[in-house]
């Protein structure tokens, strides 16, 4: 059965740091595309960053520069570091994993989904 658990989420200040972690289980891992994605009241699911099996790392211009997303293979878990946190970051956080998605921005590309994490960032 497949797992993606995502944790690490909560409330910070606008200049914040946070970094959540997802944990996968019930796939070959190492194959996986992971990517976070996020959704804010109202609107869309967008990509934030995603990693594929080899490692590179795809970004939204919005996070360019204070997001940094990594891969344990040994763990089985991807981090998503983000830096100077400002309220319009205030969202839903998922992860979510694909064999093909290579990097894809696009949500329904992704066949697997974490039930998501809060992140609230008070101005």
């Amino acid at each position: 059965q497949v797992h993606l658990v995502e944790s690490g989420g909560g409330l910070v200040q606008a200049g914040g740091s946070l970094r959540l972690s997802c944990a996968v289980s019930g796939l070959a891992f190492g194959s996986q595309t992971v990517g976070w994605f996020r959704q804010a009241p109202g609107k869309e699911r967008e990509l934030v960053a995603a990693i594929n099996r080899s490692g590179s790392s795809y970004y939204a211009d919005s996070m360019k520069g204070r997001t940094t997303i990594s891969r344990d293979n040994a763990k089985n878990t991807v981090y998503l570091q983000m830096n100077s946190l400002k309220p319009e970051d205030t969202a839903i956080y998922y992860c979510a994993a694909d064999p093909w998605a290579n990097g894809s921005r696009w949500p329904k590309v992704y066949a697997y989904w974490g039930q998501g994490t809060q992140v609230t960032v008070s101005s």
